[in-house]
């Protein structure tokens, strides 16, 4: 019993480290790709582009510590509780973010924050992830990552007709349905490496496929951010992701979670309180709402 609380405190400890270096390394990154040229919207210019602004670079940097540290956690725990804690990265942007606003957190930001703290604590305890055995049916893995791809490009492609309004939400939510099977990949990534080293993970093609994912969600972040403040892109993106990623975990990782009715019924609650939570504090006045849509159709008429 004593060890496994050790590691589970060792869990927790990995997945907010990551999610407090996320949601810093998020503001950041907006702040930076807001002022990024529209000509650059869906384009791997953007990134060619941010790379000259520092604080975009500390803001990458950040992010590739989370992820790390992510990493470092779904090695050690299950996706469906990892994932779940990965969430609270927007805890630490609207912190960071009420610096720069100097907007208190009033109701709905005291509501958000316990109905994320509270559904995830609800989901975790109601679910109980534990680890099973992955599945070797290859037709469920790809199913499963058809379905988070397909509706990552069916987003995208609504998004491209709606730049302006709905437009940011939609490509957040799909680069948040990206990250959610990169997270799966990279655990079975860290399996692979576990079982025969470095040789066993390069002549696998989850890492390459962890990669594309990375960039292509990295793309779909920027555009949404240098289109919308994050109030529009970093609910959708936060929401989507642990979604994803638990969809992946139970789909064909093994992970198990209690199915019980009562426990059913209050995994769902936990899960819909994290969203509502999310959204409460994606939307609250404190985040930044950086420049202006007019401001940015004018910005696209700049040579």
């Amino acid at each position: 019993m004593i060890e496994v609380r050790s590691v589970s405190l060792q869990i927790l400890l990995l997945a907010v480290s990551a999610a407090c270096c996320l949601g810093l390394g998020f503001v950041l990154q907006q702040n930076a790709a807001q002022r990024a040229p529209l000509n650059d919207f869906l384009s791997p210019r953007i990134l060619l582009d941010l790379m000259k602004v520092p604080r975009w670079l500390g803001g990458i940097g950040l992010m590739v510590v989370g992820m790390a540290l992510g990493a470092m956690a779904l090695g050690q725990g299950e996706i469906s509780l990892v994932e779940p804690l990965l969430a609270t990265n927007l805890l630490f942007a609207l912190m960071f973010s009420r610096r720069q606003t100097k907007q208190p957190l009033g109701r709905q930001g005291w509501a958000g924050l316990a109905l994320l703290a509270g559904g995830v604590t609800v989901f975790i305890v109601a679910g109980e992830p534990r680890g099973g055995t992955a599945t070797d049916d290859p037709l469920r893995h790809w199913l499963i990552i058809g379905v988070m791809l397909g509706l990552a490009l069916l987003f995208t492609t609504y998004a491209k007709r709606s730049r302006l309004s709905s437009g940011p939400a939609l490509l957040a939510t799909a680069a948040g349905l990206l990250y959610g099977v990169q997270d799966a990949l990279t655990r079975v990534t860290g399996q692979r490496f576990a079982e025969g080293g470095l040789a066993e993970v390069l002549t696998g093609w989850q890492p390459y496929a962890m990669v594309a994912l990375g960039l292509t969600g990295l793309v779909l972040v920027q555009s949404a951010f240098e289109t919308a403040s994050l109030r529009m892109s970093l609910p959708a993106l936060t929401a989507a992701q642990p979604l994803a990623g638990i969809a992946c975990g139970v789909g064909f990782l093994g992970d198990r979670l209690r199915t019980d009715a009562g426990a059913l019924a209050w995994e769902a609650a936990g899960l819909a309180g994290i969203v509502v939570g999310i959204i409460l504090l994606g939307t609250h006045s404190a985040m930044p709402c950086g420049v202006t849509q007019p401001q940015r159709a004018a910005a696209l008429q700049t040579p």
